[in-house]
């Protein structure tokens, strides 16, 4: 079974939101890497083959955290985008720590 988010905890101060997951692993996430790594339609494209960085125009604060089902979390960002559906698998692949492989500039979707 693949691990599931089990805390979601702001960093106010640190601009970053740390995760902890069901299987012990923790990682924390910079608010602009996690808005560069929106996997809306509207940052990505329709065409769901590539996920890509895109760095925001200026740096970001996370203003709201909402689970969405048990599979996800919403974040809408201080520059107003919000549409952005984090699912766990995503946001392990994503994984700043260096533990999971590189994270390269573009993802298969």
């Amino acid at each position: 079974m693949a691990p599931v988010l089990t805390e979601v905890r702001r960093l106010s101060e640190e601009r970053r939101l740390r995760l902890t997951w069901s299987d012990g692993h923790v990682a924390e996430y910079d608010y602009d890497y996690l808005r560069g790594w929106c996997p809306c339609a509207g940052c990505q494209g329709h065409s769901g083959f590539k996920v890509r960085y895109l760095p925001p125009a200026r740096p970001v604060t996370a203003e709201s955290i909402k689970p969405v089902g048990n599979y996800a979390i919403s974040i809408g960002f201080s520059d107003g985008h919000g549409t952005g559906i984090y699912r766990f698998e995503f946001l392990r692949e994503i994984c700043p720590c260096g533990r999971h492989g590189e994270t390269p500039a573009e993802l298969d979707g």
